[in-house]
């Protein structure tokens, strides 16, 4: 091999090693990006079961209840259309009827929402951008002390 062929011979070995990265990290995401969605969207959004998702909005008065252990049945409201939602495990303990919540986690095959994490709002004044964003989208008033970040 001359000197030309073997530089030409690294170089495209780095570039397949590259390609090869890439494609690999590409793969990584699609396998755990969670798309956004309020209740309103879900009926517009032809979703399989077991599609993950993020699920926001605003935990609907008078749905919390608690089951035996630490399951918590609950349901998210945009004010539109709601969602009935079942998680197990631990709530923030800012988790309450009538406060923006985020969770993530799949419809099951009875189209029940299983959520596997529950967020809530970090304090009184902030509401999730995403989720504020599409309430106000929907036409949903916001009291005006939400701060959008």
């Amino acid at each position: 091999m001359t000197r030309k062929q073997k530089r030409l011979a690294v170089i495209g070995g780095g570039v397949a090693f590259l390609v090869a990265a890439v494609l690999l990290v590409m793969f990584a995401f699609s396998q755990s990006i969670a798309y956004f969605y309020v209740p309103g969207d879900l009926a517009k959004a032809n979703l399989e079961p077991g599609t993950r998702i993020r699920l926001g909005g605003l935990v609907e008065a008078g749905t919390v209840k608690r089951d035996e252990g630490s399951t918590v049945t609950f349901t998210v409201t945009d004010t539109l259309a709601t969602v009935p939602v079942t998680y197990t495990g631990i709530l923030p303990d800012l988790f309450r009827e009538g406060q923006g919540v985020v969770a993530e986690g799949a419809f099951g095959m009875d189209g029940l929402f299983v959520a596997d994490t529950v967020l809530a709002k970090h304090d009184e004044t902030y509401m999730p951008k995403d989720v504020a964003d599409r309430l106000k989208a929907q036409g949903v008033e916001l009291s005006g002390k939400e701060t959008i970040k």
